[in-house]
C-alpha cells in the first residue's frame, strides 16, 4: 500500500549517500577498521561511557550482552535471568541461545517497563543472577527504582535500548548508562540508521575485553596490550607464541560491521541531537492528544525519544475499529503484539504461554502509530483525530 503515513522514513539523507559514494570512490578498505574505531569512540562520548563496541545489529548487540556476562564470570550459564514480557524477541532469544534461564516478568502498569515489584518478589523466591530490562519504544524506565533493585538483589544487569536511541532520564542522563552493559540498534527506521548496525556499551573495563574477542572469532588480536600480558600470564603454555595474535581465547563469533556502516554511523551522530528532539516532541504531542481517551506510556519527568508511539485501546474490539478506519486512511500501524512476547511460539514451544495483567492487555489491545521525525504537528494531529473519532 501507498501509505499517506507510513510507518518509518528513513534517517540516511541523499546527502549522506552523496558523501557515502564519493568516499567508496576512493577505494578504501570497507571491511571494519578505523572509521569503526571512530564511531565507537565518538558514540562513547555522546553517551557519557567508558567503552562502545560496533556489531553488525541490534539484535548481535543483545546476543553479546549475555555472552559478554558469561565469559567474564559475571553470571554462568544456567543461572535464572528475570526477562520482559514486553520488549523484542531476540531480547529474549539473546538469553535463551546463551544457555540461561529466562524468568518472564509483567510490564509495568505506567511506563511498560520491566515490573520491578513483580521482579523484586521472584527475586526474594529464587536465585536470580541477573536482568535484562527494555524501555519500550523510547520511553525510559524509573532509573532510581531500577538501579535500587540492580544493587539489592546484586545482579548482573543488561539494558536494552534498541527501540530507545537517545532518550533520558529525568536527571538529564542517557539511558544505556545505568545497566553493566547496554544494547543498541541503528537498524533503518530507527531513531539513527547505519542501514543494519548496533552497539554495546560498557563502562567495565574487562566485560569490553571480553566483547572485544567475541565479536571477532574469540582472538586476542584487537585487544589491548595490558589484557593480551595479563591472559599469557595466567596460562602461558596455552599462548601459541608462533601463531600469535591469532590464539582463539574464547568461543567467539563474527559479528562485525562494516567501514560503511560506521561512515554512515559518524553521519548520523552530526544530526542526533535533532532527530531525536523532533521525536519526542512528537511523541508528547500524540501524548498531549491521546492521553485522556487512551491508555499510553506515562513517562513522568523523564525524556522519552520514541520509535513508534504506542497506544492502548479499551478492549480488541476497539483496536480492531481504530486500526480498519486506519488502513481505510492509508496511515501504517503495527499491533502491538510484542508487548507480551510471552503468547509468541517461540517462548511458548518451551515455557507454556505467559500471562500478565498489563502485557496482556497491551498484546491484546495495544497498537502503534508513526512517529518518524518528518511528521509535523498537523499531520500528527490528523492522525490522533482518526484515533479520537473511532466510536
Amino acid at each position: 500500500m501507498d501509505y499517506k503515513f507510513p510507518m518509518t522514513k528513513d534517517t540516511i539523507s541523499h546527502q549522506d549517500l552523496f558523501e557515502l559514494s564519493d568516499w567508496i570512490k576512493t577505494k578504501p578498505k570497507l571491511t571494519m577498521g578505523d572509521l569503526t574505531k571512530k564511531f565507537e569512540s565518538r558514540w562513547s562520548k555522546y553517551m557519557s561511557v567508558n567503552h562502545s563496541i560496533f556489531l553488525n545489529s541490534g539484535s548481535s548487540a543483545d546476543f553479546l550482552m549475555a555472552q559478554c556476562g558469561i565469559s567474564s564470570g559475571k553470571i554462568n550459564k544456567g543461572d535464572k535471568i528475570i526477562v520482559p514480557s514486553c520488549g523484542w524477541s531476540t531480547t529474549i532469544s539473546s538469553i535463551t541461545q546463551s544457555g540461561l534461564e529466562p524468568i518472564m516478568v509483567d510490564s509495568d502498569p505506567k511506563d511498560f517497563n520491566l515490573n520491578l515489584d513483580d521482579a523484586a518478589k521472584i527475586c526474594e523466591e529464587e536465585n536470580i543472577k541477573g536482568a535484562i530490562i527494555v524501555h519500550p519504544l523510547g520511553v525510559p524506565g524509573d532509573k532510581e527504582k531500577i538501579l535500587k533493585f540492580k544493587k539489592k538483589y546484586n545482579l548482573f544487569l543488561m539494558e536494552d535500548c534498541c527501540a530507545s536511541v537517545g532518550a533520558k532520564f529525568g536527571d538529564n542522563s542517557r539511558i544505556g548508562t545505568i545497566g553493566d552493559v547496554s544494547s543498541f540498534s541503528f537498524y533503518y527506521g530507527h531513531q539513527l540508521s547505519t542501514i543494519e548496525g548496533g552497539m554495546v556499551c560498557t563502562n567495565n573495563d574487562e566485560i569490553y575485553q571480553n566483547l572485544l574477542m567475541l565479536r571477532s572469532h574469540g582472538w586476542l588480536k584487537d585487544n589491548s596490550k595490558e589484557f593480551i600480558e595479563k591472559v599469557i600470564s595466567i596460562n602461558p603454555e596455552n599462548i601459541d607464541k608462533v601463531n600469535f595474535p591469532f590464539n582463539f581465547i574464547i568461543p567467539g563469533f563474527n559479528l562485525r560491521p562494516t567501514e560503511i556502516n560506521s561512515f554512515l554511523g559518524i553521519k548520523q551522530l552530526e544530526k542526533a541531537d535533532s532527530i531525536f528532539e523532533k521525536r519526542n516532541s512528537n511523541h508528547s504531542r500524540y501524548y498531549e492528544n491521546l492521553h485522556l481517551h487512551y491508555k499510553m506510556q506515562d513517562f513522568g519527568d523523564n525524556w522519552p525519544v520514541s520509535l513508534h508511539v504506542g497506544v492502548v485501546a479499551e478492549s480488541y474490539e476497539k483496536r480492531e475499529k481504530i486500526l480498519r478506519k486506519l488502513s481505510e486512511e492509508k496511515i501504517e500501524f503495527r499491533t502491538w503484539s510484542h508487548g507480551n512476547l510471552g503468547k509468541h511460539p517461540f517462548w511458548t514451544n518451551k515455557y507454556g504461554e505467559f500471562t500478565g495483567q498489563n502485557s496482556d492487555k497491551i498484546y491484546s489491545s495495544g497498537f502503534i502509530v508513526p512517529s518518524h521525525p518528518y511528521l509535523n504537528n498537523d499531520q500528527i494531529d490528523t492522525i490522533s483525530e482518526i484515533i479520537l473519532n473511532v466510536k
